[in-house]
């Protein structure tokens, strides 16, 4: 790929994606075969006025070797230093970027159990840090093609034409272009404009649940938050810095009533989780909670997930995207959240957003759980857009549809 391009990528990551303020400090994390790009997005912060750029290198076969070798215990541990470097961000308040380029399959074989246990033994820990981050900051997701990755979506081709391929797709699917009349930052304005047009109708009608429908074997409803709203493209931090923080993003979202959920949600995608994958699967809902599942491959790790804490069997989003988007489109399946998500509605077991809750921004974290807003270590979406799925609102027991056959219903 051009480096022109990537440039114009890198900068519209660090702009549009993170939006780094003068004299704010940036943390990148990355996979150590992509430090040329890493490179590329570290100048662009400092263009932007970064007090200092810090990345964080990851490797999937070292993370492999780590959950192989360690003991429980080990992997259990937050170091001191690791604490404090948790505690510098909350009173620094960084840009966090996150350069996802793994391989899905990358940690195939590893120790559920173990990995599990080591996740929930240190979440105590880490938590009130990432709480004392909530809504403080700016941060966002962003991909690029590793030799892996491009080959598991284009089997077919060599690595070369793969890697390339893969490269055409992500710019695409963010709005860059070689095209010299290409504005990808001003394209950005503009599709959050319509997030926004979106979002005021679905608040407007203030809509007290919501349904699902398809031939598949979804058939489900969700209660919302009476104080809640629906949300799109980029957001605000309590200090007012407007990010974007999923690049790409096509969904329009909000956080349903934790514990208010019924009847059963078929997936229409794979799901990549922690490095493995999990296909053709459906859950069923009871008061509001998981109560049972199933899955052609991958039960094991569902059943894992599903039982990570409390809150992992009940719902922290409900997003919803058209069939006729930009990435469903492409005809490619990514094997990647953060593309498969954005080409279809989806749901998430576990932790909702406290930006859904209305004058978030003067609450606690403690205050927008009270009203409704899940809890939990873990947010994993899965995919349940389909051609013939129907959303429909109530309001006072008015029904209005949503989404029909797939589309939105205006």
């Amino acid at each position: 790929m051009k480096k022109t391009v990537l440039k114009k990528y890198a900068r519209l990551i660090a702009k549009v994606g993170a939006n780094v303020q003068k004299g704010q400090p940036v943390i990148i994390y990355c996979a150590v075969d992509q430090y040329e790009f890493a490179t590329l997005v570290t100048e662009e912060c400092y263009r932007l006025g970064a007090k200092y750029v810090r990345v964080e290198w990851s490797h999937q076969p070292l993370t492999k070797l780590n959950y192989r070798y360690q003991s429980l215990k080990t992997l259990s541990t937050v170091e001191k230093w690791q604490e404090e470097k948790l505690k510098l961000m909350t009173e620094e308040f960084p840009c966090r970027i996150v350069i996802i380029s793994e391989d899905p399959d990358g940690l195939k074989g590893v120790n559920i159990a173990k990995m599990q246990k080591a996740r929930m033994a240190t979440y105590p820990i880490t938590k009130p840090y990432s709480d004392a981050l909530e809504s403080k900051h700016q941060w966002t997701i962003a991909a690029v093609p590793s030799a892996a990755w491009a080959k598991k979506v284009f089997p077919g081709m060599k690595k070369n034409q793969a890697i390339e391929k893969l490269w055409e797709a992500i710019l695409a699917s963010v709005r860059v272009s070689d095209d010299p009349a290409n504005d990808p930052i001003a394209e950005w304005e503009r599709h959050n404009k319509d997030f926004r047009a979106r979002s005021e109708w679905l608040n407007a009608q203030k809509f007290d649940y919501v349904t699902y429908h398809s031939a598949n074997g979804t058939d489900f409803r969700a209660e919302l938050i009476p104080e809640g709203h629906w949300c799109g493209g980029g957001e605000f931090t309590k200090q007012g810095v407007f990010f974007n923080p999923n690049m790409p993003t096509e969904e329009i979202f909000t956080s349903p009533m934790a514990g208010k959920a019924e009847g059963k949600l078929v997936s229409t995608k794979p799901l990549s989780y922690q490095g493995q994958l999990i296909r053709n699967f459906w859950i069923r809902f009871e008061n509001g909670k998981a109560v049972e599942w199933d899955a052609e491959e991958g039960k094991a790790l569902l059943d894992r997930m599903i039982g990570m804490d409390e809150g992992a069997a009940k719902l922290g989003e409900l997003a919803l995207i058209p069939c006729n988007s930009p990435i469903n489109n492409t005809g490619i399946l990514f094997y990647e959240t953060l593309f498969d998500e954005n080409a279809s509605c989806h749901v998430a077991l576990g932790a909702g957003f406290n930006d859904c809750i209305d004058g978030y921004m003067d609450k606690s974290n403690e205050e927008c759980r009270a009203l409704g807003i899940n809890d939990s270590m873990i947010h994993v979406d899965f995919m349940v857009g389909a051609p013939d799925l129907c959303i429909t609102g109530y309001k006072n027991g008015k029904a209005t549809p949503i989404f029909v056959n797939g589309e939105w219903a205006k």
